[in-house]
């Protein structure tokens, strides 16, 4: 028994040692102050609770773990989506977080992290549409109008993916935040509203059986926090990032905030 339970401690620790080793090698920032962006807009990602008007949400998490990792303090700030890009790269903040897809275009402003999360664009209508079922059955309904923010990975998907490439295109209705994209599918001004799988759920579960995601997903997009150019944070962070998901906490995160967390409840 004694050698079994030797051979067992033995072989638990040769498991965690890769463990330890990456996370005692990870860098440490000795304190210093992060400024961090977001627009808290973005269920389950980050968001105000409507309970306690606290901002929380799977990044906010996130980010404290990497912190907590890396040893330094963290400040947020909140900003709009179409600033926050041009407000990180101009050096306003240190780091940008906000479900950012990783596009060759903002790399060009901007640099990102690791993927810390894949995304999939799927369509939310409200529950008694039967005008159309898909994106092609969309496209082809000329009255239709999608809400969604400019410059987002749901504006493009709507733009490339469902209409006919022309971002002027007037069937597309720009709204300052995806909640008010929701609000206006809710009210009637837009037909249709593209959302991350993930969110979409949540936002039908809080509807109360007005709203329901129909069709196929539409592509996908990995997600990472953003960074001026040349930042000195960005290879701390994806050293965090990795080690985050090699000992399991991104996916403790995922099933917390995916899972079990009930938008609204």
């Amino acid at each position: 028994m004694t050698t079994r339970r030797l051979f067992l401690a033995t072989l638990a620790a040769l498991s965690t040692a890769p463990l330890l080793a990456r996370a005692a090698e990870l860098p440490d920032l000795k304190g210093r102050t992060v400024v961090v962006v977001t627009e808290n807009a973005y269920p389950p990602l980050q968001f105000i609770d409507p309970k306690s008007g606290d901002a929380i949400g799977w990044e906010y998490d996130a980010m404290k773990a990497i912190a907590e990792r890396l040893n330094f303090k963290l400040e947020y700030r909140n900003i709009s989506w179409d600033a926050m890009i041009q407000a990180v790269s101009d050096g306003q903040y240190d780091i940008g977080m906000t479900g950012i897809s990783i596009k060759d275009e903002r790399k060009a402003k901007v640099d990102f992290s690791d993927p810390y999360m894949r995304s999939e664009m799927f369509m939310l209508v409200r529950s008694a549409e039967t005008r159309f079922t898909d994106a092609k059955s969309f496209a082809a309904f000329e009255k239709g109008l999608v809400g969604a923010q400019a410059g987002t990975t749901p504006f493009y998907t709507a733009v490339y993916d469902i209409l006919d490439g022309n971002e002027q295109n007037p069937r597309i209705r720009l709204v300052e935040t995806f909640g008010a994209s929701v609000q206006a599918l809710m009210t009637g001004d837009v037909d249709l509203v593209l959302t991350d799988g993930v969110a979409g759920k949540g936002y039908v579960e809080v509807s109360k059986g007005a709203l329901k995601l129909i069709g196929d997903p539409l592509g996908g997009d990995d997600f990472g926090f953003i960074f001026k150019k040349s930042s000195d944070l960005v290879a701390p962070v994806n050293a965090a990032i990795a080690a985050l998901k090699a000992d399991g906490t991104l996916a403790a995160l995922d099933k917390k905030w995916f899972l079990d967390y009930k938008l609204g409840e």
